[in-house]
C-alpha cells in the first residue's frame, strides 16, 4: 500500500516493541530508517534524556543523508506513580517523552524535506489514567500538547500528528474473554495497529491532516462503564 522509496526516517525507541513494528514497516516500504534507542540497535545507540546525544544523532543522520523525510517520536517514558516517582524519575521521564520530540523536531527543522512528517506516539493516557501514572501520563500528555502546538509553528513545512494508543500487546498475544471483549472491537491491539497509521500519517493520502490527535484504542475510551453495568462491580 506504502511506497517510502528513498525516504529518510528517524525513529525513536525503535528497537523494540512498536518502535520496531515501525521501523520494519517502513524499510518494508523501501525507506531508509535511522534507530535512536537505548538499546542496542544497528544505527545509534544512546539515551534520549540527554542533550549532547540528540545532538550528535541528529549530526548523524544529517551528515549519512543530508535531509529528514520523517520523525516518528515513538520512545516510552518512565512510568511511575506519585507514592514511589522521585523528582529525578519525573524530571527524567519527561525529557525522554516531551523534551527529546520537541529538541529533535528543533534540531531536524531545516533538513526537513518538502512533504515532510512529525508523527508523535502519544497514549489514550493522555485522557484517562490508572493510579501510580503520573510521570508517563504527565508525558504523554505533554506529547500530545505539543503536537498541535507544532504542527502550527511549522505550518506550510511539515504535518504534525499524533497517535494515541491504547491497549497494544506487543508481543502479538491474542486474548479471550474479558481482556479482548471488553474492547468495543473485540480483541487487543498489536504493533501493526500502530504501525499502519503512522505510515499513513506520513504518506500523501494524508496531506490534509495536521494538529490533530488519532485514538487507536479498539474504541475503549468511548466505553462508558457504570457499577452493575455487563456484569461488572466496584470492590471496595
Amino acid at each position: 500500500m506504502f511506497n517510502f522509496k528513498d525516504k529518510v526516517v528517524v525513529v525513536t525507541g525503535g528497537a523494540r516493541g512498536i518502535g520496531k513494528c515501525i521501523s520494519q514497516e517502513f524499510k518494508n516500504a523501501g525507506a531508509t530508517v535511522c534507530v535512536i534507542d537505548i538499546l542496542d540497535n544497528d544505527y545509534f545507540v544512546g539515551d534520549l534524556a540527554d542533550k549532547d546525544t540528540l545532538e550528535r544523532f541528529a549530526q548523524k543522520v544529517i551528515g549519512d543523508h543530508g535531509h529528514i523525510d520523517y520523525l516518528i517520536n515513538n520512545a516510552a517514558p518512565l512510568s511511575r506513580g506519585i507514592s514511589e516517582c522521585s523528582y529525578e524519575d519525573f524530571e527524567y521521564a519527561q525529557r525522554v517523552g516531551v523534551t527529546a520530540p520537541f529538541y529533535l523536531s528543533k534540531l531536524f527543522a531545516p533538513y526537513f524535506a518538502k512533504g515532510s512528517s512529525i508523527v508523535n506516539i502519544s497514549s489514550s493516557r493522555d485522557r484517562m489514567s490508572q493510579p501510580e501514572t503520573e510521570s508517563y501520563t504527565a508525558a504523554k500528555g505533554g506529547i500530545s500538547a505539543l503536537t498541535h502546538a507544532l504542527a502550527v509553528s511549522l505550518a506550510s513545512k511539515v504535518r504534525v500528528n499524533s497517535i494515541s494508543p491504547g491497549w497494544i500487546d506487543t508481543n502479538y498475544t491474542v486474548y479471550e474473554g474479558p481482556d479482548a471483549t471488553q474492547q468495543p472491537v473485540g480483541r487487543v491491539g498489536n504493533p501493526l495497529d500502530i504501525a499502519n497509521m503512522v505510515m499513513y500519517l506520513c504518506s500523501d493520502m494524508a496531506g490534509f491532516i495536521t494538529g490533530e490527535n488519532i485514538c487507536i484504542d479498539g474504541g475503549m475510551t468511548r466505553h462508558m462503564i457504570y457499577h452493575g453495568d455487563h456484569g461488572w462491580k466496584l470492590e471496595e
